[in-house]
């Protein structure tokens, strides 16, 4: 079991990742580097129009996160894959890691819950698996790009983290119980992260148009949903196949 569980993970996550990573490439990565182009110019700025924070500089109340900043660290600056075949590489790597993980999730969440893993299961988990960690988060914390105005990371992390666990729960609970009060819960459950709030800077400015900030968050949960059905997919086909497989011999 555990052998299969990894051979379907790797397998589905690679050929998933493998086709979105070539739709990020012609969709996401483009706004991505002409967003860089705003940032390079906040790094421009003077130090007494700006100040350091971390890894965001602060205009008044705003803090601009700069994702792609180049501070140094000790005597040594800080590394990033070179424009190019290098940073097509990185991204793609990344988005096969993040698609293996998503396959081991959903077969780990199938598999305890008894569910039955074909194709028709396996997208129905994968698209609540969208809403739980991309959609409902997306909701009060929407995809950023370099040069846009954001709150502490350590906040926006932990209410991130609270906000898809208490989704993956809430919706587990919603369509999986028949009781009344406790669809009610769940429901109340879900809500509860967005009526407390998502961590915003005070003074939301971004040198980022918001155009283009409009365009990446769309693109970008486009093709987060893209990345989860198309991994729910290969684990629905190769489960079963791979669960033949094994019987035959």
């Amino acid at each position: 079991m555990v052998n299969r569980v990894l051979a379907v993970s790797l397998l589905a996550g690679l050929l998933a990742g493998l086709i979105v990573a070539a739709l990020q490439h012609v969709t996401t990565t483009p706004l991505i580097l002409k967003a860089e182009t705003y940032e390079a110019a906040l790094r421009a700025v003077a130090p007494s129009q700006a100040a350091f924070s971390g890894e965001a500089r602060v205009f008044g109340e705003a803090r601009i996160l700069l994702a792609h900043g180049t501070e140094a660290h000790g005597d040594h600056a800080e590394w990033k894959p070179q424009d190019g075949l290098q940073r097509t590489l990185f991204t793609s790597v990344v988005t096969i890691a993040t698609a293996i993980g998503f396959a081991a999730l959903l077969l780990a969440g199938m598999i305890a819950a008894n569910e039955t893993i074909d194709e028709r299961r396996a997208l129905i988990w994968a698209a609540c698996g969208f809403l739980a960690f991309g959609l409902v988060p997306a909701t009060g914390l929407a995809p950023e790009l370099p040069g846009a105005a954001s709150a502490a990371l350590e906040q926006r992390q932990l209410w991130w983290i609270v906000t898809a666990l208490v989704t993956a729960g809430g919706l587990f609970v919603f369509l999986r119980m028949e009781t009344p009060w406790l669809r009610a819960l769940a429901v109340l459950a879900i809500l509860a992260p967005h009526i407390f709030g998502a961590p915003h800077p005070a003074a939301p400015e971004s040198k980022v148009p918001a155009e283009i900030a409009a365009h990446f968050a769309a693109l970008s949960l486009a093709i987060q949903a893209a990345l989860w059905l198309a991994t729910g997919f290969a684990v629905g086909r190769l489960w079963p196949w791979f669960t033949r497989r094994a019987a035959a011999q």
